[in-house]
């Protein structure tokens, strides 16, 4: 009786995860290394012992991404960069490697910002010292032109950082670009009487009311956005210009498709009431992503690459 179809993809992937690791060199350095710099930021990675009780920076890392829906995607993002790592795995097997004392630079680098982290009380710089320490590390063991390979899913991690205890002064901007948009919108194209006051908007008769939240301001849909565009945009798209405008077009995009949920909102209050507004509101987070990603598709579709054409052919006459 044969196995089932998982085991042998299962074993599949077994055999080609050794063949890759075979592959690499100095492996045992790589990993040693590797350990040891993780080692020291689960003993030594924390030093806000106020807000959990921990050394460890992957404990605090844990707590914030559990606590703070802003930054549960965090948790994904490894997941994403050992994929993309995977797929790419032919050409990564294929550069010359070579131990190159050049990557000593972003490991003093690492040690620096957590210093620098530790004495202040900022985590956060503990943790771009722990990710820019694992990029030197790889430099030293594997080489210059490892680290250029996979710059861009490593470049990955920068969404690894927390932002929620920052996050006010990015969304209150946010929220108020929101709301007035919305309510330009409402009064000039649709006729609607709506008045902004702050991040409240309401309309004349009072009739309904309602506070564009910091969780309605764009900033989930931001982050994800920018994390969508920069794997879009380095994925598709060879030229640097072309990439940066992609993961530029996130910004632009997120604010718009807030406010496209926001005007269906006041669209809905103001035909039906606040209830149905409400209502809306609580069903229509899909649209905020339906108009984004319809923007960075459409985007993706005037950019892209197109191959030669084929050569013409004359018909005999």
């Amino acid at each position: 009786m044969s196995p089932p179809e998982w085991q042998l993809a299962v074993n599949e992937f077994v055999l080609e995860f050794k063949s890759v690791c075979r592959a690499l060199p100095a492996k045992r350095v790589l990993f040693a290394l590797l350990a040891a710099w993780a080692l020291m930021f689960h003993f030594v990675g924390n030093s806000t012992f106020g807000y959990i009780n921990s050394a460890s920076l992957f404990r605090w890392l844990h707590n914030d991404y559990s606590h703070s829906p802003d930054d549960e995607h965090g948790y994904l993002i490894p997941v994403v960069v050992a994929v993309i790592l995977w797929m790419r795995r032919a050409e990564l097997i294929a550069i010359p490697k070579r131990a190159w004392w050049g990557g000593l630079v972003f490991v003093v680098l690492g040690i620096c910002f957590h210093v620098l982290g530790f004495m202040i009380q900022q985590t956060r710089l503990s943790l771009i010292g722990f990710f820019a320490g694992v990029y030197g590390i790889i430099g030293m063991v594997l080489g210059p032109g490892m680290l250029r390979a996979i710059f861009f899913p490593y470049f990955l991690f920068a969404f690894c950082i927390p932002l929620s205890a920052i996050s006010e002064s990015i969304t209150f901007p946010l929220r108020l670009l929101v709301t007035g948009g919305s309510v330009w919108f409402s009064n000039t194209i649709l006729g609607l009487k709506v008045v902004q006051d702050g991040t409240m908007i309401f309309d004349a008769g009072r009739t309904f009311e309602y506070d564009v939240a910091p969780a309605c301001s764009g900033i989930r849909s931001l982050t994800a956005l920018l994390a969508l565009t920069t794997i879009y945009g380095f994925m598709n798209f060879t030229p640097t210009w072309k990439r940066l405008l992609v993961v530029a077009a996130a910004v632009p995009l997120a604010v718009l498709g807030n406010m496209m949920r926001l005007l269906g909102i006041i669209v809905i209050a103001e035909a039906f009431g606040q209830h149905a507004g409400m209502k809306f509101h609580d069903n229509a987070g899909f649209v905020t992503f339906l108009v984004a990603l319809g923007g960075v598709f459409g985007l993706g579709w005037l950019l892209r690459e197109k191959t030669a054409s084929e050569p013409e052919t004359i018909e005999p006459k």
